[in-house]
């Protein structure tokens, strides 16, 4: 088995797992996640990261019983039963109170995994505001990394296990049993959307009152934390509530989270107002200035304001301070606009949400590039490449942000020249396009969606159940089909038992033996005829007599076969010469005998005999 030691082969392995499935794990804490990929290489059979590498290349499954193993969904109705009774009991009335009586209340259980606390969290909400209200208000989100899990999430039904914990009244209230299986009411179903979301990577949804999210971030490292953290303090309302697992803290989160009660895990967002936190330009000449009375040559020379690339600085309080040219025509800055507030200004969110990017650039202070960002531009689309770069005073303190907007649209669209040769490799953005907007979780559009298809689906099932009636009536068709086909079948016995018979009679003939009927067409050759002549049964069955290229001259024959099919007189004989199978002579008497039937008067055919009696 791998050791843990042996990073590099590790890391290409996260690596692989990025390209492939756009999961980075490398946020997790690292002997965890190495102790749960060694126990997937074991029970696969394979006893180092490069084979392990080599197996996922070639069997794609094996990424889902790998992520299956790492992605543990551990998760129950009403788990650690005390939290949500403070939750019940003190939070949610704080929550309504603070909120008039119109507003929507949106609520997100980040890693649900297969649902459950999130079907909590709408029983906990909807006992508090009567189920009428909670449908007109409510909205909460589930969202997890595990596809598996998302789809069993989806259906919302659940066994008898897994609902013992559902107090009694709760269950007969909020679930519907059938079949030894409890499905969630279809109206509150509705409005519990789930979608899959990388708690690192992908974009928090926004406008939250109350987040739950347990035993999720004891996986990840510290800094991953912090990133997490982070973009849930983004995520929160002011005044928004924050519910994690009893393993979980905040205690290193001081400022972004104040302990609501730190035994049942219950924290509140600490809101940021720059008014009660200022934070001082320092001017040329040393002096310190109020945000909103900064000097732009505190920041930058005058040579900033003839730059090609649109820029502008915005200080570590949140005050735009500085704006070049190419920026204030770009942006539509007005010069009053100096001194404001960033978040105020439309430039901080079109034509991509730039507040999220500062906060973070101010946590991290990493800069932050991203590329060919495009923007309609008076029914233009033009590209940008957007830089992020902190700023630093001499004592290497963090004073601001440099955000520049190059215009990148003459090399995108030469790019996109390029890609037409590439058909392959747009099928694949387009798909990748397709994948980031199904992953769209805060699409109501997309819920509606799924709610006509689960209508439609509800329509199949009545048309399957209709389909399965139909098939019942045909079984029972069937059934009488079965009935005369064993009729048929003890007919054809009886046939083949009395064709055997008539081939035994036939076989036991000294001579070859055929029946001709009147079109003087062979029904029946027997064996006998067969080793005379050399003509097999299916030869010379259904050929004309008079056809047959045998050594008898049937020409000569032909007389006395007619006449007996004519008249239907006795039978009549002759003896000629002829040549058998073998190109001996042989004297061939030939006797023919009328075919009578009982329900006929006339002759239906004739019985030939053909016996050697003397070879030359």
């Amino acid at each position: 088995m791998a050791e843990p030691d042996n990073s590099s082969d590790f890391e290409e392995l996260l690596d692989l797992i990025k390209r492939s499935r756009g999961l980075d794990f490398k946020g997790y804490k690292r002997a965890s996640l190495i102790r749960r990929v060694q126990r997937r290489m074991q029970i696969a059979g394979v006893d180092n990261y490069r084979d392990y590498m080599a197996l996922l290349e070639t069997d794609p499954s094996e990424f889902d019983h790998l992520f299956n193993t790492v992605l543990i969904n551990v998760t129950s109705f009403f788990r650690d039963s005390i939290p949500w009774g403070f939750v019940s009991e003190e939070i949610i009335p704080r929550l309504l109170e603070e909120k008039s009586p119109e507003a929507p209340i949106r609520a997100w259980s980040a890693g649900c995994a297969t649902g459950q606390e999130a079907f909590t969290l709408a029983m906990v909400l909807a006992e508090q505001l009567g189920i009428e209200e909670y449908l007109k208000r409510v909205k909460i989100y589930g969202t997890d990394l595990d596809d598996a899990a998302l789809a069993y999430a989806r259906a919302a039904t659940y066994t008898e296990k897994e609902v013992e914990d559902v107090p009694a009244p709760l269950l007969e209230k909020y679930f519907e049993a059938k079949g030894g299986k409890y499905t969630f009411r279809k109206d509150m179903r509705r409005s519990v959307i789930f979608g899959r979301n990388d708690l690192v990577h992908h974009a928090p949804i926004s406008r939250i009152d109350l987040l739950v999210c347990r035993n999720t971030l004891m996986y990840f490292d510290a800094a991953t934390q912090t990133r997490i953290v982070n973009r849930f303090h983004f995520a929160l309302n002011d005044g928004g509530y924050l519910l994690l697992g009893k393993a979980e803290t905040l205690a290193t989160h001081a400022s972004r989270f104040e302990p609501v009660d730190i035994q049942k895990r219950v924290f509140r967002k600490v809101g940021r107002d720059p008014r009660k936190d200022p934070l001082l330009v320092t001017g040329r000449d040393g002096s310190e200035k109020n945000p909103g009375d900064a000097e732009p040559g505190a920041l930058c020379d005058a040579s900033f304001d003839r730059m090609s690339v649109a820029s502008f600085v915005v200080n570590r309080k949140g005050y735009l301070v500085l704006a070049n040219e190419r920026a204030r025509a770009l942006f539509r800055l007005a010069p009053g606009d100096t001194g404001r507030l960033f978040h105020d200004l439309e430039v901080s969110y079109r034509p991509i949400e730039l507040r999220s990017l500062i906060d973070q650039l101010f946590i991290d202070e990493r800069p932050v590039k991203l590329l060919e960002t495009p923007w309609a531009m008076g029914g233009e689309e033009r590209w940008f490449d957007v830089q992020l770069t902190p700023l630093y005073d001499s004592k290497r303190s963090l004073i601001g942000v440099t955000v520049s907007f190059d215009d990148v649209t003459a090399f995108h669209r030469v790019k996109q020249e390029l890609q037409q040769s590439h058909s392959d490799l747009q099928g694949a953005y387009e798909e990748l396009q397709s994948t980031n907007e199904e992953l769209e979780t805060t699409n109501e559009e997309l819920q509606s969606t799924v709610e006509e298809l689960e209508t439609t689906n509800e329509e199949l099932q009545s048309t399957n159940e209709e389909l399965e009636t139909m098939n019942e009536e045909l079984q029972a068709i069937n059934e009488e089909h079965g009935i005369a086909n064993t009729q048929l079948r003890e007919r054809g016995n009886e046939l083949r038992e009395l064709n055997s018979y008539l081939e035994a009679i036939f076989a036991s003939l000294g001579g070859g033996v055929a029946i001709i009927d009147l079109e003087m067409r062979v029904k029946i050759w027997n064996r006998r005829a067969e080793d005379m002549w050399g003509i097999r049964s299916d030869e010379a069955v259904n050929r004309h007599f008079m056809n047959l290229d045998i050594g008898l001259p049937v020409a000569k024959v032909k007389p006395i076969i007619t006449a007996t099919m004519s008249d239907g007189s006795e039978a009549k004989e002759m003896t000629i010469e002829a040549i058998n199978r073998r190109g001996r002579k042989i004297q061939c008497k030939v006797t023919s005998t009328p075919l009578m039937t009982p329900d006929s008067g006339a002759p239906q055919g004739a019985i030939v005999m053909m016996e050697e009696v003397g070879v030359d």
